[in-house]
């Protein structure tokens, strides 16, 4: 009978933790982790460097949330090394329990302290990714497509795999 009580206790356990936010509900996800950044049409090395910041996010429906935010992001290369605010402005599928599939858009701001020549101020990017939701832990991959020229003199555009992690904390 012990044994019986014990499974079910786990079993229930494991379905709120899976347990999708109801609609209506606003969350805040502090999150930190990791960027591999480049710049497209550039032959410099990958620069690995720190993102981190938060994401506020609706939910709408049982499947579908709205998430925006404000990260700080190493990006650029080891030879132009560019430092960013990024805006992203995501829209979740979640396909099960848990999983999230995210596409949006996310203008970034340069806040590099290197003074490089023609350099833009604004970045565009478009980020696609997967989430995954687990005891309120939300573990990230992105990829960000850039869309803009980070500099008046080259094609070059940002190129970013972004691996974080953040817990989810509800506001509403």
């Amino acid at each position: 009978m012990k044994k019986i009580v014990l499974m079910a206790v786990v079993m229930l356990a494991s379905v709120t933790a899976f347990a999708q936010h109801r609609v209506g509900s606003i969350t805040i996800q502090p999150k930190i982790g990791l960027n591999v950044a480049d710049l497209t049409d550039s032959p410099g090395d990958s620069r690995i460097g720190l993102v981190t910041g938060a994401e506020f996010e609706f939910q709408l429906t049982d499947i579908f949330s709205l998430t925006a935010g404000a990260l700080y992001s190493m990006q650029g290369e080891d030879d132009a090394k560019l430092n960013y605010i990024n805006a992203p402005i995501l829209a979740n599928v979640y396909v099960t329990r848990g999983l999230a599939v995210k596409l949006g858009l996310q203008p970034g701001f340069n806040v590099s302290d290197d003074d490089i020549s023609g350099i833009k101020s604004v970045d565009l990017a478009i980020p696609v990714g997967v989430s995954y939701e687990v005891n309120r832990f939300v573990f990230d991959a992105r990829y960000n497509f850039g869309v803009t020229k980070v500099a008046d003199w080259a094609d070059s555009k940002n190129s970013v795999f972004q691996f974080t992690v953040g817990y989810k904390f509800n506001l509403k």
